[in-house]
């Protein structure tokens, strides 16, 4: 299995994928955490066509289970779609970690997911995961949630939003 890849820094834009190469966003959520789960997708063909995923699980889980399942979910539909080089984006650092680390421990219940979810990763050629900031994962999210009913997030403000308010 390729060792999927983490692009280091919170807004490094992650380098083009090879030509031949689908690329793909996906998100997974719970609401509450733990909750209902939703999983989103975006695959975009090496031609530019997109086929998007946003799908309910009908089962409650936490919001990792959510994000594995999203990867799944993501795979299963480039195997249907014949695709063998992929380049796969997630804003979830622990998934990344995961599968990135087939000797990494997951969470005990998630461990038969991961077992799934890496005999599906070694399915294609060459393939990467790698993590992104969640900002640059906004349509992966949006499906995600439109799987539940849910309007997408609003716009991240400006910074961030987080920290300190700087004086004047």
């Amino acid at each position: 299995m390729a060792a999927p890849e983490r692009i280091a820094g919170s807004d490094a834009p992650a380098p083009p994928a090879p030509p031949a190469c689908w690329t793909v966003h996906c998100d997974g959520t719970a609401q509450p955490n733990p909750g209902r789960m939703g999983l989103g997708a975006v695959l975009v063909a090496p031609d530019g066509t997109r086929h998007m995923l946003s799908q309910d699980t009908h089962r409650t889980g936490c919001n990792n289970e959510a994000e594995l399942r999203a990867l799944q979910a993501a795979l299963r539909m480039l195997r249907a779609h014949g695709a063998v080089d992929i380049d796969v984006r997630s804003d979830s650092s622990i998934l990344v970690a995961q599968m990135n680390d087939p000797a990494a421990a997951p969470i005990r219940r998630l461990a038969p997911l991961y077992d799934e979810a890496r005999a599906l990763w070694a399915s294609f050629g060459a393939a990467r995961l790698r993590w992104i900031p969640r900002h640059r994962n906004g349509e992966a999210d949006a499906l995600a949630r439109a799987a539940l009913g849910m309007a997408p997030k609003p716009p991240a403000a400006p910074g961030g939003g987080r920290g300190k308010k700087k004086r004047r």
